[in-house]
């Protein structure tokens, strides 16, 4: 009987014992849970909070590198702070969705309006207007723009009468509550004589061509209208800009006159070719309209160019091409996606001459130090080296390149227009 009472409590005991022990091991592991759980919160804590010292840190940088660069290299857009890359860098241009891009800008440029020399909250000092507007800054986009007034017409007093064989650029932006109802941004190209402050938007039937750009939601949609010598409205149409208008970013606004034709792209896609939309006759000018029933829209970097390109006569009888629509991003080698048209043009050129070898040679304006001027319009020319072989299959045995910075101007470094115009890529035959 005691054996069995003493194997009885060593049973009871060993139990007891198990009971603790596995007591213990639960409870440890329930702290050990605990620990990696509070561990991985910590850590992620720790993530966090070094992505904010780092954002942090990189502003400053930003902001202090955006200063030094400002007051040191020459810029592609006045009053934008960004640095100079130390290699060419046109691994990540998307020209791939440009490749049916076939605008080419005028070879001389005739005007320029960034704003730049404006206030914030004036109305631009060289525009004149019958309603009102006035120049903003658009965090995060860089410079300086102008918000269109949404009723009423406004126009650039420096630009006049256009030649039969121009292009006219700019960067468009609306805000995100902009309206499907009434118009967009309406660009007129009205008889010269006929356009001032009077020039009726709604029921003018004076010689003109009308372009509306009302994007809203992910799209929109664009009208155009002509008006012919006799006053009767010969054309009138609608189109999509569905899967076309980039919705909360910079769009790019192309137009391009060749005599009678006239052609109109938004971003990388033709929107508009019409044959015979200018009278040969009639010298127009242009004007901005809008009827924005809500929302706002703006404009800026506004870019007039005259001259039709004729790239392969000039490289075989004068030897040279001078491109200005070979376009970079500020104090960049970045070449920009809307230089494709030029840059195919200049490719279709020694691809029709192949035994023709270029030296390529890149010019900036004058701002900022001449050797940093100087160092940036060496790189510019290598990456325009660089796409022509990259896209076009242009043999880098044909083209040797150099760079002349601000030391060769072809115009006045004191006006956006003349920097705009020193800002180019030349192609000199070997």
């Amino acid at each position: 009987m005691k054996l069995k009472i003493i194997v009885f409590s060593c049973l009871c005991t060993s139990f007891s014992f198990g009971q603790t022990l596995l007591e213990r091991q639960a409870e440890k592991t329930r702290e050990k849970i605990k620990q990696r759980a509070e561990n991985r919160v910590e850590q992620q804590i720790d993530k966090g909070l070094d992505k904010a010292e780092e954002g942090i840190e990189n502003s400053v940088k930003g902001e202090q590198k955006g200063k030094e660069k400002k007051q040191q290299t020459g810029s592609e857009t006045i009053g934008t702070d960004e640095g100079v890359t130390s290699s060419p860098n046109v691994s990540s241009t998307p020209f791939k969705a440009y490749s049916m891009f076939d605008f080419v800008a005028g070879e001389k440029v005739i005007a320029y309006e960034d704003f730049s020399r404006d206030a914030i909250g004036d109305f631009p000092a060289k525009w004149n207007t019958n309603s009102g507007g006035e120049v903003v800054s658009l965090a995060p986009v860089e410079g300086h723009w102008m918000n269109i007034a949404n009723s009423g017409i406004c126009y650039p007093e420096f630009v006049n009468g256009l030649p039969e064989n121009f292009t006219m650029e700019m960067d468009m932006v609306v805000s995100e509550d902009f309206s499907e109802m009434q118009s967009g941004l309406v660009l007129f190209f009205p008889e010269l004589k006929s356009r001032n402050l009077q020039f009726d938007y709604h029921f003018s039937t004076c010689p003109q061509v009308g372009i509306d750009v009302h994007p809203h939601g992910q799209g929109g949609g664009s009208r155009i209208w002509v008006y012919d010598t006799s006053n009767e409205k010969v054309m009138s149409n609608e189109s999509s800009l569905n899967t076309i208008w980039k919705t909360g970013q910079v769009n790019r606004i192309s137009v391009w006159r060749q005599k009678t034709r006239l052609r109109v792209y938004v971003n990388e896609r033709k929107v508009w070719d019409i044959p015979r939309a200018f009278q040969p006759t009639i010298v127009y000018s242009m004007l901005f309209g809008a009827n924005i029933w809500e929302g706002k829209a703006y404009v800026s970097n506004l870019r007039w160019a005259e001259g039709a390109p004729d790239t392969r006569n000039k490289l075989v009888t004068e030897g040279k091409i001078v491109i200005r629509g070979i376009l970079f991003d500020v104090n960049s080698d970045q070449i920009k996606p809307e230089s494709y048209g030029a840059l195919q043009d200049i490719a279709k050129t020694l691809n029709e001459l192949p035994d023709v070898n270029v030296k390529i040679i890149g010019h900036t304006d004058a701002d900022g130090d001449d050797k940093l001027n100087l160092e940036l319009s060496k790189k510019r020319a290598l990456a325009v080296k660089h796409i022509l072989t990259k896209e076009f299959n242009i043999s880098p045995d044909r083209m040797e390149t150099d760079g002349k910075g601000e030391s060769e101007p072809v115009d006045s470094n004191a006006s956006p227009t003349g920097k705009a115009n020193n800002r180019r890529v030349e192609f000199v035959k070997q």
